[in-house]
């Protein structure tokens, strides 16, 4: 198993991945993510926020960092921390 820095190639693997993570969520939740901007994930990959697990040579999951998101850490997003999504 290696953990590497996505590339822009992978965007198309990391979308599949996202698009499976919306159908799973849709069957257990009544809440789900609505989907991600292309641009946003192509931003992630520039930053090197967006990271791929790869096992026997090929992508087994995908994640992104961020430093900091209000929507999620609301009054806690002074506080420093990591989110993994």
């Amino acid at each position: 198993m290696k953990i590497e820095p996505s590339s822009i190639a992978d965007i198309d693997t990391i979308f599949e991945f996202y698009d499976l993570a919306v159908a799973y969520q849709k069957t257990k939740f009544n809440k789900h993510w609505m989907g991600f901007d292309r641009e946003l994930v192509v931003t992630e990959i520039v930053e090197n926020r967006q990271w791929k697990i790869i096992i026997d040579s090929e992508i087994a999951a995908v994640f992104a960092i961020t430093f900091q998101d209000e929507s999620i850490w609301k009054e806690k997003n002074k506080d420093p921390a990591v989110f993994i999504a």
